[in-house]
């Protein structure tokens, strides 16, 4: 448990004693810990097959505290990982059963969908989303599972070995409350062309993003494009290989196309990667060569394959960085939801900012062509420039965050007499922290001397 804690908050090496655990035996399942985290893996409390809500087995019952020991009857790292990785979505019974999740259904469908206009292909998609209101984890519209759970291990920690105040590196840098970052996957020629357009809207909102760019069939990339793209403070990233929907199929045509898709990320010297419609297979993921990846959802009830990553946090897969997306994309609100507000985006804002999260979005330049598209997206923004300003939010471009983060987790805490120190590449601009436990028991935060949350209890 301590590395996990460690990795994801950054505290001194030696701050806890390290904390016992039994894995048990048999099938992975679902379980709880306290009334409201939901956990997956293996436990000595038991499990169950299917996410049943309440009837879940509680695995707080049998965690012990004695003295300043911690004694746990499931392995917490395994369940953060069994959450960031999708392990708990990919049990048999999880959407296998329905239909259009049939591969020649899905083969079909990509074969013809580059001739079906938008009008006909959201008939086709709201098909397939039509139970999305009925799937019961992860949680609907953000789910902070994972951050929730190490919080809560965090300051059961505090407790048994009486530390009310410990020190971390702050998650962002300059002490920035949470990240937000702007992309752009590029489905069209017609996208592709409107990006100059798009770039002079977020400029003019004081916003930088990512452009994701199909390398293969979809369109021509001319070298004019990305050097504007890049001239103007952008970002080039690339986009799945050709967009048709099958890049995860089977594993020897996988690494085929990983093999080409690292040759593009050569060629375009390019960093950050995106897979077509956020299709994806994270024990792949080794066979990749890019810096960071976007394309795990925290919560996917719109997208087409199901699951969700649980965190509002960048995080690891090996060598890769993890860049999740946290909000849902415009092209589920305008044409799954039938939404022309950004009232779910507001809330998604609000629910990500609690735990001083990553705020990422994907904003399709093909679709903010029109009318009713660009003035959604003008109206996100000029919210975001408000939220920003007002909350001196982080507002940075995603290979910028992967830079900061890899810095982050070289980074470490030595104690200087009474005071502390951050010693690691970055560190100029890292902010000392401290978790804090008040008189009842709850966790806040404090960054600088400052308040960053309180009550961090659900």
């Amino acid at each position: 448990m301590n590395q996990t804690l460690f990795d994801y908050f950054r505290f001194p090496a030696d701050a806890f004693r390290s904390a016992s655990s039994d894995t048990g035996s048999g099938s992975d399942g679902f379980f709880r810990f306290g009334s409201q985290i939901v956990c997956y893996g293996q436990c000595m409390s038991g499990v169950a097959e299917r996410m049943n809500g309440s009837d879940l087995p509680d695995a707080s019952k049998d965690m012990s505290l004695i003295g300043s020991d911690i004694h746990l009857p499931f392995d917490a790292a395994q369940v953060v990982d069994n959450l960031r990785l999708e392990r708990y979505a990919k049990k048999p019974a999880l959407d296998k059963q329905r239909i259009v999740n049939h591969p020649l259904v899905r083969q079909a469908y990509y074969s013809v969908r580059e001739l079906m206009p938008v009008s006909v292909r959201r008939h086709f998609q709201k098909a397939y989303f039509n139970d999305w209101k009925s799937l019961a984890f992860p949680n609907w519209p953000v789910d902070l599972t994972v951050d929730i759970f190490l919080e809560e291990l965090l300051r059961l920690s505090m407790e048994v070995s009486g530390k009310p105040k410990v020190p971390f590196i702050w998650f962002w840098p300059e002490g920035a409350p949470s990240c937000l970052i702007m992309t752009h996957d590029v489905e069209t020629s017609a996208g592709r062309d409107f990006a100059s357009t798009l770039m002079d809207i977020d400029e003019s909102f004081g916003i930088k993003s990512s452009f994701q760019s199909i390398p293969e069939k979809r369109y021509e990339i001319p070298k004019a494009y990305v050097e504007e793209i890049r001239g103007r403070g952008f970002e080039f990233n690339i986009q799945d290989l050709n967009h048709d929907g099958h890049l995860f199929e089977e594993h020897t045509e996988f690494l085929r196309r990983a093999k080409k898709i690292n040759e593009y990320v050569q060629m375009y010297d390019a960093r950050g990667f995106r897979a077509g419609a956020m299709y994806r297979n994270l024990d792949w993921y080794n066979a990749f060569e890019f810096s960071y990846d976007m394309s795990v959802p925290n919560v996917a009830h719109l997208e087409p394959q199901r699951g969700g990553c649980c965190t509002v946090m960048p995080f690891f897969i090996g060598k890769i960085l993890e860049l999740p997306l946290t909000t849902t994309q415009d092209y589920s609100i305008l044409h799954v939801l039938d939404d022309h507000s950004i009232g779910l985006w507001k809330k998604q804002l609000a629910l990500i900012r609690t735990r001083n999260g990553l705020m990422s979005f994907i904003a399709h330049p093909d679709y903010l062509i029109g009318r009713r598209g660009r003035l959604l997206y003008e109206s996100l923004l000029d919210h975001l420039r408000q939220m920003t300003a007002r909350e001196k939010i982080w507002a940075a471009l995603p290979g910028d965050v992967d830079r900061w983060w890899r810095d982050r987790s070289q980074m470490r805490l030595v104690a200087r007499g009474n005071d502390w120190e951050i010693e690691g590449p970055g560190k100029e601009r890292a902010r000392l922290a401290y978790a804090v436990l008040d008189g009842r028991g709850r966790l806040g935060y404090e960054v600088d001397g400052v308040s960053a949350k309180q009550d961090l209890q659900r």
